[in-house]
C-alpha cells in the first residue's frame, strides 16, 4: 500500500484471519499520519509583504526533506516568491505530484554516514544565509536523518574524521541525544548555527520529530534551534563509549572554543518553531484504526529507549502475561510503542561477516527469542521511513510459529544476534517488512496482536 493512501476501517484485512496484514495496516495508518502535507497548512506564517521587498528561503535537511519541499510548494501562495534548498537522503524524493510546480531544490546525499554530496548540500545551505536582512523569512524544513545529510564539519574535522566518528557512535549503543551533541559541537552547521547564520531574518522551523520527547534541539542535531549542551558534555559522551577524535579537536573541546549558540542568544529571537507530525501522532493514529475493527489498542510509549533486544525481550514478557493471565490488558487486544532503541555492534570473530539489520530488526530478534512460540502473540517492528539500519526492509514480522520455520531452515537465532544479523535471519524466513521510503520518519514503530 502506499504510505500516501488512507487504509479504511471497511477494508481493514481481520486480525483473526490474516493477522500480518492487519499489522501493516496498522504501520500504514500510522505513516500516513506523518505525511508532511497533512499539518503543515497551518503552521504556515504569512509571507513577506510585497512592499518590505523580503523573500522567503527554504533551508532543509532530513529523509523527509523532499516530501515537506513539495508540501509546502503545494501550500504556499502561487503569487508569492519561494525558493531555497533540502538535501534529503538518496532515493527519497516522492514523485513529483500532478500541478505542482518546482520552486525548492532537492538534492540526494548518504544516510547514516554522511558522503561528499552531504558536504557540498550544507556548504550551499549555509552559503545561501548570506545577505538576508531583517525583512527577509527563512523556512526550515527539519526531519530525523538530518544529522548525517547537513554535515559540514568544524575546522580540523576532515569528512573522513566525520565518517568515522559517525559510525563509532552508531556502534556504541548510544542514544540519540548523546550522538547528536557530539555531531553539534563538531560541526559548522549544527546546534542552532544555521538559523544564527540566518540572523537578521526571521526563522521558522517546520519539523517531523524522530526522537523521543520530541525535543527540537535533538532532531536532526538541532540547526535552527540553541543547544544546552556544553562542549564537556560532548567530551564525556566521547569518553564513555572510548571514541577518538582528533588531538586537535579534543583540545578545542577541551578549552570550549566549539561551543554552540546557547539559550538567550538575541540571534534566535523572534524564531518560531512548530511540530507538524510527532511518533506518538503516528501510534495514535494506529490505534484508532484498530479500535475501528472492534479490538481495544493500547498505546505503551512514544518514548521507549535502550538496547533494542532488550526492549524486545520487555515486551515479548508483557504479551505472554496478556496471553496467559489477561494482564494487564485483556486479549484480544493490541500493544503500540514506539521511540528509538539503539544496537550495540558486537565483535565479530575474525572471518565472520558483519551482520545486516537495524534497530527495528534486532527488537524483533528479542522478542522472538523471549517469546518462544507463544500462540497467540504476532507482532510487527518498523521504522516510519521504511528502512531499518542501511538495509532494503522497513523493519520485519515475528509469528506464533517464527522459531519452528527457522528451525526447519536451519538459523539459529542466537547466532544471528551474536552478530547482529536480524536482515538475514528474518529474510531466511521470507518475514522482512518492505515498504520502500515512506517519505517522512517519526522514528520506531512497534505493534504486538495478542489473540
Amino acid at each position: 500500500m502506499h504510505p500516501e493512501t488512507q487504509p479504511a476501517s471497511s477494508s481493514l484485512p481481520d486480525y483473526r484471519t490474516h493477522p500480518r496484514a492487519f499489522l501493516k495496516a496498522l504501520f500504514d495508518a500510522a505513516v500516513h499520519s506523518a505525511q508532511p502535507l497533512h499539518d503543515m497548512r497551518q503552521w504556515l506564517p504569512q509571507p513577506p509583504s510585497r512592499e518590505s521587498g523580503g523573500r522567503t528561503l527554504v533551508l532543509g535537511a532530513g529523509k523527509a526533506g523532499g516530501a515537506m519541499a513539495q508540501a509546502l510548494e503545494a501550500l504556499w501562495p502561487q503569487d508569492a516568491p519561494l525558493s531555497g534548498l533540502v538535501v534529503t537522503r538518496y532515493g527519497h524524493v516522492p514523485s513529483r505530484p500532478a500541478g505542482v510546480p518546482q520552486r525548492i531544490e532537492v538534492v540526494e546525499a548518504a544516510h547514516p554516514v554522511p558522503d561528499a554530496a552531504g558536504l557540498a548540500a550544507a556548504q550551499r545551505i549555509l552559503d545561501l544565509t548570506q545577505g538576508l536582512t531583517e525583512h527577509d523569512l527563512v523556512l526550515c524544513l527539519i526531519s530525523g536523518g538530518g544529522s548525517s545529510l547537513l554535515t559540514l564539519p568544524c575546522d580540523g574535522v576532515t569528512l573522513e574524521d566525520k565518517q568515522r566518528i559517525n559510525r563509532a557512535l552508531l556502534d556504541s549503543g548510544a542514544h540519540i541525544g548523546e550522538m547528536n551533541c557530539v555531531r553539534k559541537h563538531l560541526s559548522r552547521i549544527k546546534g542552532g548555527r544555521l538559523a544564527a547564520a540566518c540572523a537578521p531574518a526571521r526563522v521558522v522551523t517546520l519539523t517531523i520529530s524522530d526522537v523521543p520527547g520530541d525535543d527540537p534541539s535533538v532532531i536532526a542535531s538541532g540547526p535552527t534551534v540553541p543547544d544546552a549542551t556544553t562542549c564537556a558534555d560532548a567530551l564525556a559522551i566521547l569518553a564513555r563509549y572510548g571514541i577518538e577524535v582528533p588531538p586537535a579537536i579534543r583540545t578545542a573541546l577541551e578549552a570550549g572554543s566549539l561551543e554552540t549558540p546557547k539559550p538567550g542568544d538575541a540571534r534566535f529571537a523572534g524564531h518560531a518553531v512548530h511540530m507538524i507530525a510527532t511518533p506518538q501522532q503516528a501510534l495514535e493514529a494506529a490505534a484508532t484504526l484498530a479500535r475501528s475493527a472492534g479490538l481495544p489498542a493500547h498505546v505503551l510509549s512514544d518514548e521507549m529507549e535502550g538496547e533494542s533486544r532488550e526492549v524486545g525481550k520487555v515486551h515479548a514478557a508483557l504479551a505472554r502475561a496478556v496471553a496467559r493471565r489477561g494482564q494487564p490488558f485483556a486479549a484480544p487486544c493490541v500493544i503500540l510503542s514506539g521511540g528509538e532503541t539503539t544496537v550495540t555492534v558486537r565483535p565479530r570473530a575474525p572471518g565472520v561477516p558483519r551482520g545486516r539489520g537495524g534497530r527495528a530488526g534486532e527488537f524483533c530478534l528479542g522478542l522472538a527469542q523471549a517469546l518462544q512460540g507463544e500462540p497467540a502473540v504476532w507482532a510487527l517492528a518498523a521504522d516510519t521511513d521504511g528502512i531499518d539500519g542501511s538495509e532494503d526492509n522497513a523493519g520485519a514480522f515475528v509469528c506464533p510459529d517464527t522459531l519452528v520455520r527457522a528451525g526447519a531452515a536451519g538459523l539459529r537465532i542466537d547466532d544471528h544476534l551474536a552478530r547482529n544479523d536480524a536482515w538475514g535471519f528474518f529474510a531466511g524466513l521470507d518475514d522482512l517488512l518492505v515498504t520502500g521510503p515512506t517519505h517522512t520518519n517519526v522514528n520506531d514503530f512497534r505493534v504486538l496482536l495478542i489473540l
